[in-house]
């Protein structure tokens, strides 16, 4: 009898988490604590990265690539994200919470890279975070980041911004620059998310030679690895920073990798058959009957003591849904875009295209149930309703679908699962609305762009948070970051939705003084929101990941956040040499 997916991946899991061993044949240094330099660490995108420009990326894999090589004052804790210190080595807010001081660390020196005297980076001082604020606040059509960090929060970054026009001009009033290693930073007032923000990619240190010499082609900044220029265009190479300031615990200067190779196949199955043949090191975000097929076909690699390969499956800080182009018509009318909410069975769609790669439905908003104290259950949103979604379509003028327009939904490839996904929900809006929609299958970078200028009518959308807060959700819907003319682009809020209540509730949350007032103002803006139903919600996200066992230090998160600083590999049986490393240690 051909066993259940559940107690297949459940018997994989438990195997895996018996042991964290595995062989690797490559020779390696040995560390203190047994710990192992060198080897390369090999993963995949199923997209090209779109930008290393810290405030032009919006993109999850931009920014896995961007962790690797820029740092800011902390960063996240790959663990738990908590926030930790990275270049600030500590910092102090005042009784107002509105005053933030950090103390930088010494000797941290920019990558080597030619834009610097002699080839050797230099030292860096407050004034290089001074200078990449102003970048940050700056109005440039390089700039995605500003309304998502500074805006709104620092003061006088949105005067800063109103007068820069494409070059910094002037000083922002809240950063000043104190001596060469501290730091001040005033709010207009208190933000109990301001540290997470300090650790997005966004808000990172560059130096200016950089700049001046590569533009928003530079990729020189801190980091433990190093960018290969002319790697080709179906890979990325990061190589280990031999000048890194970091150590570990036991005073081991990181990172411990040689390198970290990145390629680009564009579906999980080459992924997956590359993962098998060895090339990758992980696979993450695999079809859920993918993972089942392997583990039945394979199952001692899984058992083996140690075991090949280790199965993780977790929920994740994500959403998937449509944006509806709130423009023009059909969608700027909300009992249109409230009947295709209705119109769509979720539940189908996780069991037979996704094959239970989901959370679950996403019924309620747009927030993932993954935030502790914050309850998605008490918002009430769009289950499966076929009567419902008839009559509202025919209320907005559309009866069985009469005289509806043509539109069309706009997505990217995502490695054929988006594909997979818009072939169903086409066919149950005919099903269910007698309305044809089309779609076009399109580059990631493309469908970021169309979305920003409204160039359709909808558009295939996720969102996975930027720090651990519902409010990085609600964000993307926030009125005040939407132009009133067409021709500007519109970023994070691509559905141009606009809501006097949702924007003074999202905006009561984020100056409130304690987590359970926010989440309270946070929860009401959600329901406002749902009820104008700006987007149409599918499924809430979790992730399958195969990693070889001899990865160690890797830790997965529900943010999908990277630090790839302290990853080593590990060979199945400790060396002699790590035995006398160890004994010396103590």
């Amino acid at each position: 009898m051909k066993k259940s997916l559940f107690f297949i991946l459940s018997l994989a899991v438990f195997y895996s988490s018996c042991s964290n061993s595995g062989s690797n044949s490559d020779s390696h240094r040995v560390a203190k604590g047994d710990k192992v330099y060198g080897g390369s660490l090999r993963i995949n995108e199923t997209e090209n990265y779109q930008t290393l420009y810290p405030f032009s990326i919006t993109d999850i894999g931009s920014a896995h690539i961007a962790n690797q090589i820029y740092e800011g004052l902390v960063k996240f804790n790959t663990k738990d994200l908590s926030v930790i210190p990275s270049l600030a080595e500590k910092w102090e807010i005042d009784a107002t919470g509105t005053v933030y001081t950090f103390h930088l660390k010494k000797g941290v020196r920019f990558q080597d890279n030619d834009c610097f005297a002699e080839g050797k980076g230099r030292e860096v001082k407050a004034s290089d975070f001074k200078y990449s604020f102003e970048l940050l606040c700056t109005d440039s059509k390089d700039n995605s980041n500003f309304s998502a960090t500074f805006k709104d929060r620092v003061v006088g970054a949105n005067k800063f911004f109103e007068s820069s026009k494409g070059k910094p001009n002037g000083e922002i009033e809240g950063v000043k620059v104190i001596d060469d290693y501290t730091l001040k930073i005033t709010l207009s007032k208190p933000s109990s998310s301001f540290l997470y923000i300090l650790a997005s990619p966004a808000v990172t240190v560059i130096p200016k030679e950089a700049v001046e010499k590569y533009g928003t082609d530079s990729k020189v900044g801190t980091g433990p690895f190093v960018f290969v220029e002319n790697a080709g265009n179906d890979k990325v190479i990061l190589k280990r920073n031999d000048n890194y300031h970091g150590t570990d615990s036991l005073g081991n200067q990181l990172p411990y990798i040689d390198s970290v190779i990145v390629t680009f196949l564009p579906t999980k199955k080459q992924e997956l058959d590359d993962f098998q043949n060895g090339e990758l090191s992980m696979v993450v975000g695999l079809p859920s009957e993918s993972i089942k097929d392997m583990v039945e076909s394979q199952i001692a690699d899984f058992q083996n003591k140690p075991p090949k390969y280790v199965l993780e499956r977790s929920p994740e800080m994500a959403s998937q849904y449509y944006e509806f182009n709130l423009t023009k018509e059909p969608f700027n009318n909300v009992k249109v875009r409230q009947a295709f909410s209705y119109a769509i069975d979720r539940n189908k769609i996780i069991e037979e295209v996704l094959k239970g790669e989901a959370y679950g439905p996403g019924t309620n908003g747009l927030c993932p149930p993954s935030f502790k104290g914050y309850d998605i259950t008490k918002i009430t949103g769009y289950d499966f309703d076929a009567d419902k979604a008839k009559k509202l379509l025919a209320e907005a003028g559309y009866p069985n679908g009469k005289g509806f327009p043509k539109v069309k939904i706009e997505l990217n490839s995502g490695g054929s699962k988006n594909a997979n996904v818009v072939l169903e929900i086409q066919k149950q809006l005919m099903e269910v609305l007698n309305v044809n929609v089309d779609f076009e299958v399109v580059p990631q970078k493309q469908k970021l762009e169309d979305a920003k200028y409204a160039r359709a009518e909808i558009f295939r959308a996720a969102w996975i948070a930027d720090f651990p807060s519902p409010e990085n959700f609600l964000w993307t819907m926030y009125g005040g970051s939407v132009p009133a003319d067409l021709t500007q682009p519109s970023y994070p809020n691509t559905p141009r939705y606009k809501s006097a209540e949702f924007d003074k509730l999202f905006e009561a949350g984020q100056s409130a003084k304690t987590q359970e007032e926010a989440y309270d103002n946070f929860l009401k803006a959600e329901q406002q929101m749902m009820n104008d139903a700006p987007v149409m919600m599918l499924w809430y996200d979790e992730n399958y990941r195969l990693i070889k066992s001899n990865v160690r230090n890797y830790f997965s998160n529900p943010m999908r956040y990277r630090d790839y600083s302290q990853v080593y590999l590990k060979d199945a049986a400790p060396s002699t040499a790590g035995a006398e490393a160890k004994k010396e240690e103590k």
